[in-house]
């Protein structure tokens, strides 16, 4: 069965160049690689791609990394990147399954209708002998309107209401030695642990050679996790990026997604009135 969230390098490679079709580089790493997405994008990305910054588009008045943007700064930043209203969008990085969920949630979040994720990212593109581009981006504006859908985003107050009241399942997708705060995290000031009464299921368990496991396997890897599917999920992480990626698995295992937490432990481990765990529970 077709994926509404996935694309495949066969399928982006016949839609590649249309009109409708914006192609987004969504790469992005960790602080302590010493990687910048931004550098490498005019090295070498698909022909048309266009590079999107989630640590720039974002909200800068937060004070938490690469938070959601607010909806003028998006949409200007969407028209500036010929991304607008009524394309198709499909996201790729270079590390086959990572930020490009982040932005999938983004523009999903935003109103967004069609947008997929190319499955094994540049990295497969690239073994496969597909066409490369270099250079920057130089993309004719295309007029975004975002459209905010609060279902897709959940607040400090609402995580802390579906922990109290077991509404939703709270998923944190960090791995498992910061989740039982056995190893400090990787973000200065923050506590080590997790929130009381959530679940623990590490993203790299539902991602395999830089693409996301098939759905009979990512049921299994949630029922594992103690995850009930037919209930609804509030994921979260360190910083809201592999959360979005347990937020896709979770709609691709059949899962009901409540929200994604987007303040995740960098809000949540800063602050003194946010209760701490630590241990396997």
């Amino acid at each position: 069965m077709t994926s509404r969230n996935l694309c495949t390098t066969a399928e982006l490679a016949a839609e590649l160049g249309g009109a409708d079709v914006g192609v987004i580089d969504a790469s992005w790493h960790l602080p302590n690689t010493g990687r910048f997405g931004a550098r490498e994008f005019p090295l070498a990305h698909i022909p048309g791609a266009v590079f999107f910054d989630i640590d720039a588009i974002a909200d800068q008045d937060s004070g938490l990394p690469h938070m959601l943007p607010k909806p003028d700064h998006l949409a200007a930043e969407m028209t500036k990147l010929g991304l607008g209203d009524g394309m198709r969008f499909v996201i790729y990085d270079v590390l086959g399954l990572f930020a490009a969920a982040r932005v999938w949630w983004t523009l999903r979040a935003y109103g967004a209708k069609d947008v997929r994720i190319l499955e094994g990212g540049l990295t497969k593109w690239i073994v496969e002998g597909r066409p490369l581009e270099k250079g920057d981006a130089h993309p004719k504006p295309r007029t975004f309107t975002p459209r905010l859908e609060h279902k897709f985003v959940a607040s400090l107050d609402e995580v802390r209401a579906a922990l109290a009241s077991g509404a939703a399942q709270v998923v944190d997708a960090r791995p498992a030695d910061r989740f039982r705060g056995d190893t400090p995290e990787p973000r200065p000031g923050l506590k080590s642990g997790h929130m009381p009464g959530s679940l623990n299921l590490p993203f790299s368990e539902v991602v395999e050679h830089g693409r996301l496991k098939p759905p009979e396997a990512l049921k299994a890897i949630f029922a594992a996790h103690k995850v009930d599917l037919g209930k609804p999920i509030i994921t979260t992480c360190g910083s809201g990026v592999s959360a979005a990626i347990l937020a896709l698995a979770a709609e691709e295992a059949g899962g009901k997604l409540e929200g994604l937490y987007d303040g995740s432990w960098a809000e949540w481990g800063a602050r003194a009135d946010c209760a701490v765990a630590t241990g396997a529970d």
